[in-house]
């Protein structure tokens, strides 16, 4: 039997579902007030429109005008989707319209049940959101009755070819349980101070993607960023190496990086990594690939200066569209977010080699969620799709103490660990740079003076008449005998 998928009118969401919602189904969408239940409405019959499809919106709560003007606010024109307002006017107010003799439910039930029947017949939507079905209690004299009102009703929509989405107004006193087990479909919008996520609780005859997904509500309506999945994604990419482009980095690493890989540059602040990873995206530019730096600590304009003055052409490399520099803001974008602007950049602009600077500042934007876990899924999905990552990682201890290579456990997710460290030596402080671990390949074991000039990288020979290195005070091998 094949599926017929409609768009719920936002990308991310439909990606969730699969390719979007199953026709002719009817599907729950519960949250807390301020969630975006109906601005998800608004999309979905909007999309309606686009596809040429009649969308007709019912509204227990909200005026006609209200949602029309709201909707107009985030940029979406409802000008063509048809209203039945069924919310209370004024005049149920001004003229005092009590139900002294009779109950609500005696009393409404009947008028309702005939606009809703006159307007799926007149309109004969394929798309109706429904805000909220929870009012149907108040038309329903117990329980039962309200569960057979909504089945009724759902069954009366579906055998009509239409697709429904309707929102509850669920609480601890009135749950909504019973429209779950009613329902095709549940999705689920949390909100907190920090947070918006979505969640697919079901989803009758498809899968979906498991989890908390990322949801953002902005000028432009919501945006649904899924949760990374790094399996669901393979490039085949031929092995090979990739070089620096500095003959000593070359023989340190045994020709260099191999596409496709993750590379940790570990080491205190102002020790050069940042300038050492950009390195590895001049050469790629040199054979025409593009390179992306995101930036969650230092400034485009920083970083372009401190290029520049170190014969890196960042400047040229940029206005051939073979690197770009995007500062991110980490209490801006959740992990998801981000994770989206890299799959863009990946999917969209064929990028090679993706550097994050610092993984600190990628914590940042954790909000209590673990960071290894987010870091790994961003990291496998860059090497199923054959691009090479270069992680920097700060350490704290500038020289002397005990030697960490990286201070949050990250270390596991390396196939290529490349430290830089300072060091004192006669009086001078100097730098030096070292391999720890290559997992696909050999590497020199000793290290290697390592400096920064106005000519670019400098490296030297082998460090091999010094011990200690790694304490940061080294002592010549010749004092000693």
């Amino acid at each position: 039997m094949t599926i017929h998928r409609i768009s719920t009118g936002i990308s991310g969401l439909d990606s969730i579902l699969s390719g979007g919602l199953i026709e002719n189904q009817a599907y729950l969408i519960k949250g807390q007030p301020g969630s975006g239940k109906t601005i998800l409405g608004f999309h979905f019959l909007d999309c309606g429109i686009d596809q040429q499809e009649s969308s007709l919106f019912i509204s227990f709560g909200e005026s006609e005008a209200r949602l029309r003007r709201n909707a107009k606010l985030i940029g979406i024109n409802l000008e063509k989707v048809e209203f039945l307002d069924l919310s209370t006017g004024e005049d149920f107010f001004t003229e005092d319209r009590r139900y002294d003799i009779f109950s609500p439910s005696e009393v409404e039930k009947a008028p309702v049940t005939k606009k809703l029947i006159e307007a799926v017949e007149q309109v004969q939507p394929k798309r109706v959101f429904l805000d909220a079905i929870t009012q149907f209690r108040f038309l329903a004299s117990d329980t039962f009755e309200f569960r057979k009102q909504v089945q009724s009703f759902l069954r009366f929509v579906i055998d009509r070819d239409i697709t429904l989405l309707f929102t509850s107004e669920g609480s601890d006193r009135n749950p909504d349980d019973d429209l779950q087990f009613m329902s095709d479909g549940v999705i689920e919008l949390h909100s907190n101070i920090n947070k918006r996520c979505l969640r697919v609780n079901k989803f009758r005859g498809s899968g979906f993607a498991k989890g908390h997904h990322d949801l953002k509500l902005g000028d432009r309506g919501m945006s649904v960023f899924p949760t990374l999945i790094p399996e669901a994604y393979q490039r085949n990419v031929p092995f090979e190496v990739i070089s620096a482009g500095i003959p000593e980095i070359d023989e340190l690493l045994n020709g260099g990086i191999e596409r496709g890989t993750t590379t940790i540059l570990s080491g205190p602040s102002g020790v050069g990594k940042s300038t050492f990873g950009i390195q590895f995206m001049k050469e790629a530019a040199g054979r025409g690939e593009r390179s992306i730096l995101y930036a969650f600590e230092e400034a485009e304009d920083t970083i372009l200066k401190r290029c520049s003055a170190v014969n890196i052409p960042v400047h040229a490399m940029i206005d051939r569209g073979t690197l770009s520099i995007v500062n991110i803001e980490p209490l801006k974008y959740t992990p998801n977010q981000f994770a989206h602007l890299v799959r863009q950049e990946v999917e969209q602009n064929q990028v090679k080699i993706v550097m994050i600077d610092s993984t600190s500042g990628y914590k940042l934007s954790m909000d209590g969620e673990n960071l290894i876990r987010q870091l790994h899924s961003l990291c496998q999905y860059l090497k199923n799709m054959g691009v090479t990552v270069i992680l920097v990682n700060e350490t704290h201890i500038i020289a002397g103490g005990e030697f960490n290579v990286t201070e949050v456990g990250l270390s596991y997710l390396a196939d290529n660990l490349i430290f830089l460290r300072y060091l004192e030596i006669n009086g001078e402080l100097c730098k030096a740079i070292g391999v720890l671990k290559k997992r696909v390949s050999d590497f020199e074991r000793t290290l290697r003076e390592f400096e920064i000039t106005k000519y670019g990288i400098k490296v030297g020979e082998p460090l091999t008449q010094l011990r200690g290195i790694l304490s940061g005070i080294p002592t010549s091998i010749n004092n000693q005998q």
